[in-house]
C-alpha cells in the first residue's frame, strides 16, 4: 500500500503541454498569437489565456490551475510586460511552481534586450518604477517581482529584435 501511494505522487497529469505568458497588448496578435497557432498545429496542447483580462492585479485560480496542468511554460517578454502587475505576479506563480515540480521554463526576450530585463532597465526600469510608486507599502512584493524577472531572464532562452512572423519561424526551427 504504501509503495503504491509513493507511485501516485510521481503519476502527475498534465492538462496542457504548454503554458504561454505573455503581455497580451504587446504579442497576443502578433508574436505571441502567431507561436500559439504553430504550437497548436503540431498538436502541441497549449494554454493561451485569450481573453482580455481584467485590469486587476491578482492571478484568477483559472490562470493558477492551467499553470499547476502545465509542463512546459514559455515567458514571452516584451515592452510592456513588466508594466503588468498580472504578468508579474503570473511569473512568479510560474516561476516559484515550476521550481517545485521541476518543470521546464524557457524564457523569449520579444524585441526586448535580455540585460534591460536581467537588470531592470529600460521599459523594465521605468514600469518597475511606476509599481514602486503605486505599491510604496508593499516593498517585499516588489522585490519578489525584481527578482522574478532576475530569474527569468538567467534562463535559457531566445532573443528576437525583429518581427513576429520570422521570430515564429526561427523559434520553431530551434525548439
Amino acid at each position: 500500500m504504501a509503495a503504491q501511494s509513493s507511485l501516485s505522487s510521481f503519476s502527475y497529469r498534465f492538462t496542457y503541454d504548454v503554458f504561454l505568458s505573455f503581455r497580451g497588448e504587446d504579442t497576443r496578435y502578433g508574436f505571441t498569437g502567431n507561436l500559439y497557432k504553430v504550437l497548436y498545429n503540431k498538436g502541441i496542447h497549449t494554454f493561451m489565456d485569450d481573453q482580455e483580462l481584467p485590469t486587476g492585479d491578482q492571478i484568477t485560480s483559472a490562470i493558477e490551475k492551467a499553470i499547476e496542468e502545465s509542463r512546459i511554460f514559455i515567458i514571452v517578454l516584451s515592452q510592456n510586460y513588466a508594466s503588468s502587475s498580472f504578468c508579474l505576479n503570473e511569473l512568479v506563480y510560474i516561476l516559484k511552481f515550476s521550481k517545485q515540480k521541476g518543470l521546464l521554463v524557457f524564457s523569449v526576450f520579444y524585441m526586448v534586450e535580455p540585460s534591460d530585463v536581467r537588470h531592470q532597465k529600460g521599459s523594465f526600469g521605468k514600469a518597475l518604477a511606476n509599481h514602486e510608486k503605486k505599491y510604496k507599502a508593499e516593498k517585499e512584493m516588489l522585490d519578489t517581482w525584481k527578482k522574478a524577472l532576475r530569474q527569468v531572464a538567467n534562463l535559457s532562452g531566445k532573443h528576437f529584435k525583429n518581427g513576429y512572423l520570422s521570430s515564429t519561424v526561427i523559434f520553431f526551427s530551434v525548439f
